[in-house]
């Protein structure tokens, strides 16, 4: 049977990316001699953890760091598009750097998005182990906007395709046969039959209307200060969350450091660490590797149950009470 492949991107080199990424590949590889690690960063940069490529010498400017993580992330859709690799996990990029190399994209995600090709991505958040024993997986629905713009962007259709997204995603990568999802109101309680707003009944009402009948369960709109930890007693496979920080304030409580990012729709499996570059600490000697090794688990684990589900091997494993057997 051939090994798994995955290719690494390090990330910007100004920050943490490329010693976190190496110290995890190099504990990934200890844990799980059957994975291929390909890693792509800047020249010097090699962690000595399979096979290493060049992508090009990082001079200390903004300008040149972005243009190694660009095309390293380049590089890395290429390896997948053609089937060298099964995966990619990338290190934490600085946006601006990726905008000064050329990038008009607003994150890694959506560059990936348009790289590949594909019709929609989805940004989902998860912790298949938190301080409360549990998973946590939240999807964003909006992602990087400012908060003044969030009620104008979370509408029918986001919500629509985001939960269809990630109720195949839920099906294909973690092999749960029906997925149960909540959808995270946008109002304070739910807006309490519309003293905070209207937009549970004028946007979620139609939107879980038009998901009825439809594959898995979808159910909403709940409270933000309740449905997590309903998530979390397990109720739900997973969240839609109407924007970022809500999400990711509720993800890092209960995972601060060991959660990982999962891009749904994509042709091939990528994931990344939850945290940014951090330059403040780079080259300190005390970053936490432990979410870049969970990105290279997830990363492994999604491929095996995305080539099974693939193959039509029998019906998704295990019974969506116990998602957290399946990954």
């Amino acid at each position: 049977m051939p090994r798994a492949r995955l290719a690494v991107t390090l990330g910007d080199p100004r920050g943490i990316g490329p010693e976190v990424m190496s110290v995890a590949a190099r504990r990934f590889v200890e844990e799980d001699p059957g994975t291929e690690l390909l890693v792509l960063g800047p020249a010097g940069a090699d962690p000595g953890v399979g096979e290493y490529h060049s992508m090009g010498k990082w001079d200390g400017t903004e300008l040149s760091a972005g243009q190694v993580s660009l095309a390293a992330l380049e590089t890395g859709v290429e390896l997948a598009m053609e089937g060298a690799v099964a995966g990619i996990v990338t290190g934490p990029v600085h946006k601006p750097a990726l905008q000064a190399a050329g990038s008009r994209h607003p994150g890694q995600t959506e560059l990936l998005e348009a790289l590949a090709g594909a019709d929609e991505s989805g940004m989902l958040m998860c912790a298949e182990r938190t301080r409360l024993g549990a998973p946590l997986r939240v999807l964003l629905a909006t992602r990087h906007i400012a908060l003044a713009q969030v009620a104008a962007h979370v509408t029918v259709d986001v919500l629509v395709r985001q939960a269809r997204l990630l109720v195949a995603g839920l099906r294909t990568d973690w092999a749960i046969a029906e997925p149960r999802v909540a959808l995270c109101a946008l109002n304070p309680h739910a807006s309490d039959g519309g003293l905070f707003g209207d937009e549970e009944e004028r946007v979620y009402a139609p939107a879980l209307e038009a998901l009825a009948g439809e594959a898995g369960r979808v159910a909403g709109p709940l409270p933000a200060d309740t449905v997590f930890v309903r998530a979390l007693r397990g109720e739900f496979d997973a969240v839609v969350a109407p924007y970022h920080d809500v999400a990711m304030a509720a993800l890092k409580t209960v995972s601060f450091g060991t959660g990982g990012n999962v891009t749904l729709g994509l042709p091939f499996v990528r994931t990344s660490p939850d945290h940014g570059t951090a330059f403040d600490i780079a080259g300190r000697g005390v970053a936490d590797a432990t979410s870049a090794l969970e990105a290279l688990r997830l990363a492994t684990r999604v491929a095996a149950n995305r080539a099974t589900t693939s193959r039509g091997a029998g019906a998704p494993a295990g019974p969506s009470a116990a998602p957290s057997a399946t990954l």
